[in-house]
């Protein structure tokens, strides 16, 4: 199946659907992986046609260790998605970074335990250059968006990401902090990594909503201010993704189109039917040349 949709929102804790956005129909897709967190609303936004995928669920239903990471970045690529921006709330791990400001950042540091991020497997072995994790072209673009916009935000930093569901210990978080980590989420890194193999470029929008347990006002912060600032950051998130749908650059400048072009190491004539027909979508274009 293909769209006309070459832009892609994963949106996050707080953000469930868009303002100003049209739909034309909600795809419910099946993937060789199992099924995506929830339909794909595909529409436009601001005359952009844009797929948006509520990451959690519509309603958060899904924890994050249980999200199907594959079959959600192999459903944008069925649609036809080239690009992919990721919303989503984190903790603050420097001063700096205060509640409603954004993070783009270029960096992602793993602390997950045992969740799937790859396609490859089963008879075909791939390894993606992972040392810039991020399309550089989205993340300039998203930034010159924020600012456009008057949106606090900074370019650059790490994200780490944990596992879950439970948020850091203070000891966990004062190490983070030591390690010169800037925010703290626990979805994002599998996206990115699996977005680079289906040859997505990819950026995060990491929504700060407060400062994680390390900080002298943590315990002040109530449940109220933390739902108030995720519905402003939703609000800005809004505006931040109808801009970059507006002033996003036709052609794609960036590596991440050809990602796979070195990366499958596994000899041609050993890889099993099976696997080829299992990532026909993503490395079709490598194994019939």
């Amino acid at each position: 199946m293909q769209t006309s949709a070459k832009l892609g929102i994963i949106g996050g804790s707080g953000l469930y659907s868009m303002p100003g956005f049209e739909i034309d129909e909600e795809i419910t897709l099946d993937t060789p992986f199992g099924a995506p967190s929830d339909p794909y609303v595909v529409g436009r936004l601001d005359g952009h046609s844009v797929a948006f995928l509520a990451r959690h669920g519509r309603g958060h239903r899904i924890s994050p260790s249980e999200l199907n990471f594959r079959a959600n970045i192999y459903g944008m690529k069925m649609l036809g998605v080239e690009r992919i921006v990721s919303l989503s709330a984190v903790g603050s791990l420097k001063e700096e970074h205060r509640p409603l400001e954004f993070v783009i950042p270029h960096q992602f540091f793993d602390r997950t335990r045992g969740r799937i991020s790859t396609f490859f497997g089963g008879g075909i072995v791939a390894h993606i250059s992972f040392a810039d994790p991020v399309c550089p072209q989205m993340a300039a673009v998203a930034h010159e968006a924020a600012e456009a916009l008057q949106i606090p935000s900074k370019l650059g930093g790490t994200y780490l990401c944990m596992e879950g569901p439970a948020f850091s210990t203070r000891a966990e978080s004062n190490v983070y902090r030591s390690w010169g980590m800037d925010v703290i989420g626990m979805t994002n890194l599998q996206e990115a990594k699996l977005a680079r193999e289906a040859e997505i470029c990819y950026v995060t929008i990491a929504m700060v909503t407060d400062y994680d347990c390390w900080h002298e006002e943590h315990d002040a912060v109530t449940v109220d201010q933390i739902i108030g600032n995720l519905r402003t950051n939703a609000e800005n998130a809004c505006k931040l993704v109808r801009r970059v749908a507006k002033v996003l650059p036709g052609a794609r400048t960036c590596k991440c189109g050809s990602a796979l072009k070195h990366a499958i190491i596994t000899d041609r004539t050993s890889i099993p039917e099976t696997a080829k027909e299992k990532l026909e979508l993503i490395v079709g274009k490598y194994l019939s040349a």
